[in-house]
C-alpha cells in the first residue's frame, strides 16, 4: 500500500473559511463515491459549519482527562481501523492533551498518510513554524501552537482560501466566527484591518512561493527551456568591478515595480580568463543583494552570454540587467561584447537592461565571446589575416618594386600579425602561403616555384623559421595565460567554498546546491555505504531526480572509500574535477561536521541530565532525609509506651509531623516540577483569568502575616495557565518570606504595563548581587548561606521555567532601601488569543 495523500486548506486567519471549504470538498467526494469519513472537524459553534457536518460519517473521538477536564481529540487508532481512503483532520496545528498517542495533530496525520489514507486538513498561515516571529511582530500574539513548514511543504496539494479584511471583519461583526461578547475585542485588537491585510499578505506570499517551486520542478521534469513570465525574475551579470552595485540598485528598484519580484546576481567565473575580480568587492556586492532581499550566485561558465542565458533561463528569469562595457572603443574591434551578444541571442522572452555606470569605458569589462583560448573571433582574424593578408601583399608588390629583403620582412610582418592574432596555426599557414608567394613572384627564376641562387633558399628558410617560431611563442603564451585564467577562476572558487565556512555556512543542502550552480547540473546528491557490498543511501540532495548510486550519475567523484559525490546532467571535463573534488571533500567534512554536532548535542543533554540526576540524589541524601527523620522521631515518641506525654507535647509532636510532611510534600513538588521542565513536558493551558483568583490562592503556603497583597482591581485579564502561574508565584513568596526579617512582610503586587502585567514580589531581606542575580535561577543554587534544609534550590528554577512555558519572563531586580523584588511578567489581554486557545478554553469550560 502507498503513503496517503495530502491536501491542505491554507488560511491567512480564524474565520476565512477553511473548514467550510474542507468539508464542502467530502460532500463532492462522497457524491463521487469516494469513501470519506470525519477524524476530526472542530465546528467551534458556527452554525453553517456545523450544519455542513450532516451526511458525513464521523469517527468517535477520544475522551481524555487533564487537570480535572474533561477534552477530547481524535482517535488515531480508531481512523487507523476503520480505514478510510480520505480523512477530514482539522486545525493540523493543533497540541494534543497530554496523554495523547502524539503530542501533535500533524504527527497523527503522518501515521494515517503512512498507512494509505487519503487526509484533508486545515492549517492558517501564523501556525507555520517559521513565521512566528514575524507573525508575533504584526498581531502581538505568540502562537504557541505550530506546524513545521516541511510538513505543510511535503503537501500534495495546497489551496489557499482567500476573504479581504472587510469580508471577513464584517463575518465577525455578524456574530458567524465568535460569539457576541468576544466580537468587540476581536475587532479592536486581533482583527484589525492592518493586522489582517499583512496576514493576508504573508499566505500569499508563501502559497505563491510553493507554486513557484512546483512550476520548477514541472519545467525540470519536461525540460521546459522557454521563459514562462509567471513573475518578475531579474537576473543582475557581475564582473566584480565596481558597477555591480550601481546594477544590483536599479535592478532592486526594477524589481519593486512589480509584485513578488526578486533579484538573483550572478557572478560568472569563466576557465579562460574573466576580468579581474577584487574577492572584497565581491564580498560587499554580495552582502548589498542579500540586504536588498535578492540572493547572489557563483557560477562557472567557459561563454560567458551562454552561460549568463543558461542560467537566466534554468532560473525562468523575465529581465537581464548588465552594465555598459568597461572596454575602450578601440577594443570593439575584436566583437561585440557580452551584453550585445547577451540582448542579441536572448530572445523575446527575455528583457536586457544595459545600465551606464561612472566607469563606462574606464578600462576592460566583460571578455568577449570566446570559443577558444585565444578568442573565436581573435582566431577568425587571425586566419584572414594569415591568408588574405599574403595575397593582398603580393597584389601590391607587384605594382613597386622594394627588392626581395624587403619584400620579406613584409611579408614576415603579415605572419607575425597573423600569430599575435590567432595563434599557431594560422602563423604557420601565412608562412606556408607567404613563402610560396615569395618564390613564386620574387624569387628568380620568377613565376617558377624553384629557386636559382641558395642564398634566397636560405632567406626563405630564415623567414619561415622566424614566422614559427614567432607563432610558437604567441601560442605558449595563450597556453600560459590560459592556464593562469584556469588557476584563478578555481583559487576564486576555492575561495569562496573556505569563506563559507568563515561565514558559518555549515548546511549540506546549501553546499550541495552550491555545486548544482557552479557545474551547471541539474542535481546534486552525496551518497554514502557501510561497505563495499552494502547499498547506497543518500546523505544529502538538492535537484529533481537525483541519482541514487554512483553509477547513474554522468559524473561521480569518489570520497574516501564509502562515500561519493553524484552529478547528473552533463559530463564534466577532466580539468573540472579538482574544483568538484575541493567540493565533495568539504561535503564529506559538513557531514560530519552535523553529525558531530548532533552527537554533541546528545552528549550535552546526557551531560545535563547526569548533572540533574547527581544533584538530584544530593538533595535526596540530605534535604528529604531531614525532615523524614523528624516525622519518624515525633512518631516514635508517641508510640513510646515509657513516657505519658501530655496534652501540649502531642499537640506539638504532631506539628512536627505536620510540618515535615508540609516540607516533604514541598520539596517532591518542585523535585517534580523540575523533571517536567528538564524533559520538555511542561504543556500550558492557556486562559484568560483575573489575577485576584489566583494570587490569593499563592499564599497559603506561607505563614499569616508574612506577606502582603496588593492587587488592583483594575488590571486586565492575564493570558496564563493558572496552576503554573500559582506554583509559580507560591515559589517566589516562600523564597522571599524565607529571606526578609520577621517584622518586614513581603509584598506582592502588580501592574499594567502596554499588553503586559506584572506581579512585583519585593523583600527586605540581604539582597543578590548583580552578578548573581541570573544564577539564582539555576537547579540546585542557594544564594548566601543558606542551610541545607532551606530546600533543594529548586523553587524559583521552577518559577523561572513555569513562566516562560506561559510565554512570559522572570528576573531579579534589587529592591529600593535594600532586598530582592522578583518579576514575574505575563500577557495581558487586550485582544483575541488564537483559535486555538480559544478551543482550549471552551473545553476546559
Amino acid at each position: 500500500m502507498g503513503r496517503g495523500k495530502l491536501r491542505i486548506y491554507l488560511g491567512a486567519a480564524p474565520g476565512v473559511g477553511k473548514t467550510y471549504a474542507m468539508l464542502s470538498e467530502a460532500h463532492r467526494r462522497v457524491e463521487r463515491g469516494t469513501d470519506c469519513v470525519v477524524a476530526f472537524v472542530e465546528h467551534h459553534n458556527r452554525p453553517r459549519t456545523e450544519v455542513m457536518l450532516h451526511g458525513l460519517e464521523q469517527v468517535s473521538r477520544k475522551h481524555l482527562d487533564y487537570r480535572g477536564s474533561a477534552f477530547t481529540e481524535m482517535d488515531v487508532d480508531a481512523v487507523l481501523l476503520r480505514a478510510p481512503a480520505v480523512a477530514l483532520v482539522d486545525e493540523l496545528a493543533h497540541t494534543n492533551v497530554p496523554g495523547s498517542r502524539n503530542a501533535k495533530r500533524w504527527q497523527d496525520v503522518e501515521e494515517l498518510l503512512a498507512a494509505g489514507i487519503d487526509v484533508v486538513s486545515t492549517v492558517n498561515i501564523q501556525h507555520l513554524e517559521s513565521l512566528g516571529d514575524v507573525v508575533e511582530s504584526i498581531t502581538g500574539v505568540r502562537q504557541r501552537e505550530t506546524v513545521p513548514d516541511e510538513v505543510v511543504r511535503r503537501a500534495d496539494q495546497i489551496e489557499l482560501v482567500d476573504m479581504s479584511p472587510q469580508a471577513l471583519r464584517r463575518r465577525m461583526a455578524h456574530g458567524n466566527i465568535y460569539k457576541s461578547d468576544k466580537v468587540d475585542a476581536a475587532l479592536s485588537n486581533y482583527f484589525r484591518p492592518g493586522n489582517l491585510t499583512a496576514l493576508r499578505e504573508l499566505a500569499l506570499l508563501w502559497v505563491a512561493d510553493r507554486v513557484d517551486e512546483y512550476l520548477t520542478e514541472y519545467r525540470s521534469e519536461h525540460r521546459v527551456s522557454k521563459i514562462w513570465g509567471s513573475r518578475e525574475r531579474i537576473v543582475v551579470g557581475l564582473t566584480g568591478g565596481p558597477e555591480g552595485r550601481t546594477l544590483i540598485r536599479r535592478a532592486a528598484r526594477l524589481a519593486e515595480k512589480g509584485a513578488g519580484g526578486e533579484v538573483m546576481a550572478v557572478y560568472i567565473a569563466r576557465s579562460d580568463g574573466l576580468t579581474s575580480a577584487s574577492p572584497k568587492e565581491l564580498a560587499v556586492q554580495r552582502t548589498l543583494v542579500e540586504d536588498l532581499g535578492g540572493t547572489f550566485h557563483h557560477v562557472v561558465g567557459d561563454d560567458i552570454p551562454v552561460a549568463l542565458l543558461d542560467f537566466a533561463r534554468g532560473v525562468n528569469a523575465t529581465q537581464i540587467v548588465l552594465g555598459s562595457s568597461r572596454r575602450k572603443t578601440w577594443q570593439y574591434v575584436f566583437g561585440p561584447g557580452v551584453g550585445a551578444t547577451v540582448a542579441r541571442e536572448s530572445g523575446p522572452d527575455l528583457d536586457v537592461h544595459i545600465v551606464t555606470h561612472d566607469e563606462v569605458a574606464k578600462g576592460r569589462g566583460l571578455p568577449v565571446a570566446r570559443g577558444a583560448r585565444l578568442g573565436r573571433s581573435r582566431i577568425i582574424w587571425g586566419w584572414v589575416v594569415g591568408v588574405g593578408g599574403p595575397v593582398v601583399l603580393a597584389l601590391l608588390l607587384n605594382t613597386i618594386d622594394l627588392g626581395l629583403a624587403n619584400d620579406m620582412l613584409l611579408f614576415l610582418t603579415v605572419t607575425v600579425a597573423a600569430a599575435l592574432l590567432g595563434g599557431l596555426f594560422p602563423a604557420l599557414a601565412s608562412a606556408a602561403f607567404g613563402s610560396l608567394l615569395l618564390n613564386y613572384f620574387y624569387t628568380p627564376p620568377l613565376h617558377r616555384l624553384t629557386i636559382a641562387d641558395p642564398k634566397n633558399i636560405v632567406a626563405i628558410a630564415i623567414f619561415v623559421g622566424v614566422a614559427v617560431s614567432v607563432a610558437s611563442v604567441v601560442d605558449l603564451a595563450a597556453r600560459r595565460t590560459h592556464q593562469a585564467a584556469r588557476l584563478r577562476a578555481e583559487s576564486e572558487i576555492l575561495s569562496f567554498l573556505a569563506g563559507s565556512v568563515l561565514r558559518g555556512e555549515t548546511s549540506l543542502e546549501a553546499l550541495l546546491e552550491r555545486v548544482r550552480e557552479t557545474f551547471g547540473m541539474e542535481s546534486v546528491a552525496l551518497l554514502e555505504r557501510a561497505g563495499d557490498v552494502d547499498p547506497w543511501t543518500c546523505a544529502g540532495s538538492v535537484g529533481p531526480r537525483s541519482p541514487k548510486r554512483p553509477e547513474d550519475a554522468d559524473v561521480d567523484m569518489p570520497v574516501g572509500d564509502h562515500m561519493a559525490l553524484a552529478l547528473s546532467g552533463r559530463v564534466l571535463p577532466a580539468s573540472d574535477r579538482r574544483v568538484l573534488a575541493a567540493f565533495a571533500a568539504q561535503a564529506a567534512v559538513v557531514l560530519d561536521r552535523q553529525r558531530l554536532q548532533h552527537e554533541a548535542d546528545q552528549a550535552k543533554e546526557l551531560a545535563e541530565g547526569n548533572r540533574i540526576r547527581t544533584a538530584l540524589l544530593a538533595a535526596v541524601s540530605h534535604d528529604l532525609r531531614t525532615p523524614l527523620a523528624a516525622i519518624k522521631a515525633a512518631v516514635s515518641s508517641l508510640r513510646s509506651d515509657d513516657v505519658a506525654w501530655s496534652e501540649e507535647d502531642q499537640a506539638e509532636f504532631l506539628e512536627a509531623i505536620e510540618e515535615g510532611a508540609d516540607r516533604l510534600d514541598h520539596l517532591v513538588g518542585n523535585l517534580l516540577d523540575m523533571s517536567r521542565l528538564q524533559t520538555g513536558t511542561v504543556t500550558p493551558l492557556i486562559r484568560e483569568i483575573d489575577l485576584d483568583e489566583v494570587v490569593p490562592m499563592a499564599l497559603g503556603g506561607v505563614p499569616e502575616g508574612s506577606a502582603e497583597l496588593d492587587i488592583p482591581e483594575t488590571l486586565p485579564m492575564v493570558a496564563v495557565d493558572p496552576g503554573l502561574l500559582e506554583r509559580a508565584v507560591a515559589n517566589l513568596v516562600e523564597n522571599a518570606v524565607k529571606y526578609s526579617p520577621v517584622d518586614e512582610p513581603v509584598l506582592v503586587s502588580a501592574s499594567a504595563m502596554a499588553n503586559r502585567v506584572e506581579v512585583r514580589v519585593v523583600d527586605r531581606g540581604p539582597g543578590v548581587p548583580d552578578e548573581a542575580k541570573d544564577r539564582i535561577f539555576a537547579p540546585f543554587q542557594r544564594y548566601g548561606d543558606a542551610p541545607r534544609g532551606a530546600g533543594v534550590g529548586l523553587g524559583l528554577a521552577v518559577a523561572r521555567g513555569f513562566a516562560e512555558a506561559m510565554g512570559g519572563t522572570l528576573n531579579a531586580e534589587d529592591t529600593p532601601g535594600g532586598g530582592l523584588t522578583m518579576v514575574l511578567t505575563v500577557r495581558a489581554v487586550h485582544r483575541l488569543p488564537d483559535l486555538a486557545t480559544a478551543t482550549a478554553e471552551r473545553q476546559a469550560s
